[in-house]
């Protein structure tokens, strides 16, 4: 099966006061027609650069260093801006993290969700009837009176919902949600995640998740990327993942996850060290400084071992850890 999005060995350096930083090194990942990819990680691990170089909304001090990321067999990263603003919001679209600031506050919902139709070519009325469609399928009562309602008359969680519905409106191939559930609280998350899946399988779109939360991960993938400073460690199906993880970095992830707690504690566990200095990319393995599992080996950068049909981890001793040990996702 061809990937909807194959990105391949994507690298992409900033330029900044101190000197250049690294941001992104070879990434390489593909989503599938019709599924849900997650990429999980620290703040600061990649996974915006990552979705921004993919939509094109790098800033200026931003360059693409080498790779490619291929939509339907085009690369992306090669188009001109007229190119890129043809697919963007049609063929590709996106929901970021803070539905605060994601609508105008000075236009209506309807006026919004109408205009976003503006490649479509339908009247006025039909664009206004396709938006009530879709605010229904999210879940908002009372769709076509709510239409001449603005932002601020929406609580957080049916912004987002309406977020989730104008990118939908497009009929996308591929949606990209960027951390859509980190401002709702946990009861809402469940529910904004119960619908992202539900809407996703209806549509028939592939998704490209982005979060640090990796119950949210669990709950709504199909496979999973762990992104750590820059770099992809580990990548497999959810039960891959959850369940068979290799890759010191995942392992440590899932041992602080709370879910994954079994016993009563006052002290949460963490992962020793922070980030290194993309400025200066180490030569051995990046995750080595922080590692519980490092040896004389990890002075040598690890090459990606196949763990299965679609499980890599880039570790030394991906091949030897045995699976970790947690309670059930």
């Amino acid at each position: 099966m061809t990937a909807i999005l194959d990105v391949e060995r994507l690298s992409v350096d900033f330029s900044t006061p101190r000197g250049r930083l690294h941001a992104l090194r070879d990434v390489s990942l593909a989503i599938q027609p019709g599924t849900i990819m997650g990429v999980v990680g620290e703040s600061g691990c990649g996974k915006s650069t990552l979705i921004n170089s993919i939509l094109g909304l790098l800033p200026a001090n931003a360059r693409i260093a080498g790779g490619e990321a291929r939509f339907h067999g085009r690369n992306l990263l090669a188009m001109s801006p007229g190119e890129l603003r043809d697919i963007r919001g049609r063929r590709i679209t996106a929901v970021f993290q803070d539905p605060m600031t994601a609508l105008n506050p000075v236009f209506s919902i309807g006026t919004q969700m109408t205009a976003i139709q503006y490649r479509s070519g339908a009247s006025t009325r039909e664009k206004r009837r396709r938006a009530t469609e879709y605010l229904a399928k999210v879940r908002i009562p009372d769709p076509e009176q709510r239409l001449a309602q603005y932002p601020h008359q929406f609580s957080g969680g049916m912004r987002q919902r309406i977020c989730i519905a104008m990118a939908l409106l497009a009929e996308p191939d591929l949606l990209i949600a960027d951390e859509p559930t980190t401002a709702l609280d946990a009861t809402l998350e469940l529910e904004m995640l119960g619908l992202l899946r539900d809407l996703q399988r209806e549509a028939g779109c592939a998704v490209l998740f982005v979060s640090h939360h990796l119950g949210a991960v669990a709950r709504l993938c199909d496979e999973v990327s762990i992104m750590y400073a820059g770099e992809l460690v580990e990548r497999g199906s959810v039960r891959d993942i959850f369940h068979d993880a290799r890759h010191p970095y995942t392992r440590a992830l899932l041992t602080c996850d709370p879910a994954g707690i079994r016993a009563k504690t006052r002290t949460l566990p963490t992962i020793p060290g922070g980030l290194p200095d993309l400025r200066h990319v180490p030569s051995d393995c990046i995750f080595r400084p922080r590692c519980l599992e490092r040896f004389h080996r990890c002075a040598e950068r690890p090459p990606e071992h196949a763990l299965g049909a679609c499980h890599r981890a880039a570790c030394h001793k991906a091949e030897l850890l045995a699976p970790l040990e947690r309670a059930e996702a």
